[in-house]
C-alpha cells in the first residue's frame, strides 16, 4: 500500500553504522528488491520485541559489539533469566526497558536476499493505542502476535479492527510462546478458529497463522522441530513471498499541492507527491473543488523534465492555462474526479483522553488541508469484542465509532478504502493543537447538496445603519454568580436608552425553549452553545447588538461561536468573578444544591471552567457595582466603533 513512506535514521539505529559504507550501500541497492513495510501488534506481553530482536538476530544483522552490548543491557534490563533478551534491540527508551514493555513506536530496517523490510515495533497497552494506530498508517502487512497461553484478548480485536480501517489487506497470525503449551496443536487450533472468526467481518484479503516461539526461534527463519504437525510456512519466509502490492498507479491521478512554486515571474509551479495514478504531459487535469480545467505542459521531477511520473513521486507541474491553484488543492483528471463535499460519514479511532463531544469544532487536516470541522453526529460506536453497532453520544480514549462530520468550507474526498491518500485524515484539538482522531472517510452525504443560500437585496449593515450602530455580537462568560446576566441586563437598558436595536441572549431563558431538551453534560454544554451561536448569528444578520450571557465553560465553544461572526463583530466580556464570593452570593441557591451533592456536572464543582485566553474585556468584578462595570463594556463599544 506505501501510504507514507517514511526514510529516517531511526530505520537503521542500532542495525548498521556510517562508517560501514558497504553495508549502507548493500541497503540502498536491497531496495530495489522491493519493500515490505509491516508493523507487529497485539496485546501486553505477546513478545512483539523479542520477534523483531529474532528477525534481526536471525538476518545477521547485529555486530559482535551490539552482541555483547546487548549480553549486558540483558543481564540489567532483561527478562529472559541468563539468556539474551532480544527484546532490547528494539525497545530503546529507558521506561521501556525498566518496565519491559513498549511505549513508542520503534522502526527498523533490516534485509535477506529476498527482501528489504521496515518493520514497525507498536505498543500493546490500550493506552497507547494511538502509538499504534501510527505505525499502521505506514504499514502493508500487520504482524498480529497472540499470547498462546492467553488466547485471543480484546486488544488483539481492537488492533485487528484498526489495521482493517486504516487499510491493511494482509494479515500474519503469529501464535507466540507455543512453547509455553507444551507446541499443543490444539491450543494453536482454538486460537486461529477464534481470531479467523472475529476477523471475518473484517476487510483483510489473507490471515496467515503460524505457531513461533520468538524467544528459540521456532518458525520464526527455520522450521520447528517441535512441531511436526505444521507444515506452513515459517514467519520469514512468508514475509518474504507474499504479495502486497495493490499497485496505487491503476488508481484515478490525485495529487495535493503541497507548494506553489514561483522562482520568478516566468514560471509558476505546483509541487507535491502523487497520491495515486499517474500523469504524462498533455494530459488534461482539473483542480477538484473549483473545477478548473486545464493540461499538464510539464512534469518536473528531481533531475528535470520528464515525460510521465506515478504514484509515490515527488514532482512539480506546470499547466498550459493560467488558473486559480492554491496549497491544499486536489488535482486530478476530469473524468474521474474526487467528490467534493463538506458533509461525509468517516470511521474515527479516537485518541485523546477528553472524551469526543459532537458539535464541537476540531480542525481537520486532510492531505495538504487543514479546514474548521464540526462532529454533527455518532451514528455509533463499534464494540471491538463482537463488532456490534452500539448506540453512542460520544466516544472516550481508543473508542472507534462511525460519525457525522461538516466542514466549514468544501474539500475534494474519495472513499478510505478506495484512495487512502484522499480519504483519511487527522482532526487536531484547536485549543491544544494535539492530534485527537484518525479518520478513514466512508461516503459523503449528499442531502444538502440542493440547497443554496439566497441572496437578499438588503444586508446586514443597510440593517443595522437604521440604528445608527454596527453588527455585534456581545458575550458575557463567567462562573454561575459571577454577574453576567445583571451587567448585560444593565447594558441592554443603556444601549435601550441610546436608541440601539439589541436583545439579550440568557443562558436561562433559552433552556426554557430553544434548548429544553438538553442537560448539562459536557455534550449538552456544547450543543447548547452551538446553537446559541447560530441564533446570535441570525439576529447580528438582521442588524442587532445582541447580548449574550452564557457560563459557556468551554475555551472551544466560544471560538466557534466567534468564528461565525465577522471580523470584529465578536466581543468576548470575561465576567471573573472568584468563586468564592460566586458561593457567598448563590442567588439561585444552585451551589449549595452542588456541595450536597444534589446537582451534577455543576461548572466549578465536578466540571471546569476554562478561563478565557484573549477576552476583548476581562471585568474583574470584586469591590465593584455592577452599573460602573456596564459602563466599561459601554465604552470599548464605543472605542471600537459598534456604536457609530
Amino acid at each position: 500500500m506505501h501510504k507514507h513512506p517514511f526514510y529516517s535514521d531511526a530505520l537503521y539505529r542500532g542495525n548498521h553504522r556510517a562508517e560501514d559504507g558497504s553495508l549502507v550501500a548493500r541497503m540502498v541497492a536491497d531496495h530495489s528488491k522491493g519493500l515490505l513495510r509491516f508493523l507487529t501488534c497485539g496485546s501486553v506481553d505477546d513478545g512483539k520485541s523479542t520477534l523483531i530482536g529474532r528477525l534481526l538476530y536471525e538476518s545477521q544483522l547485529i555486530y559482535e559489539d551490539q552482541l555483547a552490548t546487548l549480553e549486558k543491557d540483558s543481564r540489567r534490563f532483561g527478562t529472559t533469566g541468563e539468556e539474551i533478551d532480544l527484546a532490547l534491540l528494539v525497545d530503546g527508551l529507558e521506561d521501556e526497558r525498566q518496565q519491559g514493555i513498549t511505549i513508542d513506536v520503534a522502526y527498523r530496517f533490516f534485509t535477506t536476499a529476498a527482501r528489504a523490510f521496515v518493520v514497525a515495533d507498536t505498543p500493546g497497552h490500550e493506552q497507547y493505542t494511538r502509538n499504534m494506530a501510527t505505525g499502521a498508517s505506514n504499514s502493508d502487512l500487520a504482524v498480529i502476535l497472540i499470547d498462546a497461553r492467553k488466547g485471543v484478548l480484546p486488544q488483539t480485536k481492537r488492533h485487528a479492527t484498526i489495521c482493517s480501517l486504516l487499510g491493511i489487506k494482509h494479515v500474519v497470525v503469529a501464535v507466540n510462546k507455543i512453547d509455553l503449551v507444551s507446541f499443543d496443536k490444539a491450543v494453536f487450533d482454538r486460537i486461529v478458529s477464534d481470531f479467523t472468526t472475529f476477523a471475518a467481518r473484517l476487510s483483510f484479503a489473507s490471515i496467515n497463522p503460524i505457531p513461533v516461539s520468538a524467544r528459540y526461534g521456532d518458525n520464526v527463519a527455520a522450521r520447528s522441530g517441535n512441531m511436526a504437525w505444521y507444515t506452513g510456512d515459517t514467519l520469514l519466509h512468508t514475509l518474504e513471498t507474499i504479495d502486497v502490492d495493490t499497485d496505487r498507479e491503476t488508481l484515478p491521478f490525485r495529487m495535493a499541492v503541497q507548494w506553489v512554486s514561483r522562482p520568478n515571474l516566468n514560471f509558476r509551479g505546483y509541487a507535491g507527491t502523487i497520491g495515486a495514478g499517474a500523469v504524462r504531459v498533455a494530459d488534461p487535469i482539473v483542480v477538484a473543488a473549483s473545477g478548473r480545467e486545464s493540461t499538464i505542459a510539464r512534469i518536473l521531477g528531481p533531475d528535470g523534465d520528464v515525460e510521465t511520473a506515478k504514484a509515490g513521486e515527488a514532482v512539480t507541474l506546470t499547466l498550459a492555462d493560467e488558473i486559480d491553484v492554491s496549497r491544499g488543492d486536489v488535482l486530478c483528471p476530469p473524468a474521474a474526479r474526487p467528490a467534493v463535499a463538506d458533509q461525509f460519514a468517516a470511521h474515527l479511532v479516537w485518541m485523546s483522553p477528553d472524551q469526543m463531544l459532537p458539535g464541537r469544532q476540531y480542525l481537520m487536516r486532510i492531505g495538504m488541508r487543514y479546514v474548521p470541522t464540526t462532529i454533527t453526529a455518532i451514528r455509533h460506536k463499534v464494540d471491538v469484542e463482537t463488532l456490534n453497532k452500539l448506540a453512542a453520544d460520544e466516544l472516550a480514549l481508543n473508542e472507534i465509532g462511525v460519525c457525522n462530520l461538516s466542514t466549514t468550507s468544501p474539500v475534494a474526498l474519495d472513499p478510505y478504502q478506495e484512495n487512502p491518500e484522499t480519504g483519511g485524515f487527522v482532526l487536531i484539538d484547536r485549543f491544544t493543537n494535539v492530534t485527537v482522531a484518525v479518520g478513514m472517510i466512508d461516503f459523503p452525504l449528499r442531502r444538502a447538496t440542493n440547497i443554496h443560500r439566497q441572496r437578499t437585496t438588503i444586508d446586514r449593515e443597510a440593517r443595522a445603519s437604521l440604528k445608527g450602530h454596527k453588527p455585534a455580537v456581545v458575550w458575557f462568560t463567567g462562573l454561575s454568580g459571577s454577574g453576567k446576566s445583571t451587567i448585560a441586563d444593565i447594558l441592554e437598558r443603556r444601549l435601550f436608552e441610546d436608541g440601539r436595536h439589541t436583545t439579550l441572549l440568557d443562558g436561562d431563558n433559552v433552556r426554557h425553549g430553544l434548548n429544553r431538551d438538553l442537560g448539562f453534560t459536557e455534550a449538552d454544554r456544547v450543543e447548547n452553545i452551538r446553537r446559541v451561536g447560530e441564533v446570535a448569528k441570525l439576529m447580528a444578520d438582521a442588524g442587532l447588538i445582541v447580548l449574550c450571557s452564557f457560563i459557556s465553560p468551554f475555551e472551544a465553544e466560544r471560538r466557534m461561536v466567534r468564528e461565525m461572526m465577522a471580523e470584529g463583530e465578536f466581543v468576548e466580556i470575561f465576567v471573573d468573578t472568584p468563586i468564592e464570593e460566586c458561593i457567598a452570593r448563590d442567588p439561585k441557591g444552585l451551589y449549595a444544591k452542588a456541595q450536597r451533592g444534589e446537582i451534577k456536572n455543576f461548572t466549578g464543582f465536578d466540571q471546569p471552567y476554562e478561563t478565557p485566553s484573549a477576552p476583548e474585556l476581562h471585568l474583574v468584578t470584586s469591590g465593584r457595582k455592577p452599573e460602573e462595570l456596564a459602563d466599561e463594556v459601554l465604552r470599548l463599544l464605543r472605542a471600537r466603533g459598534i456604536l457609530g
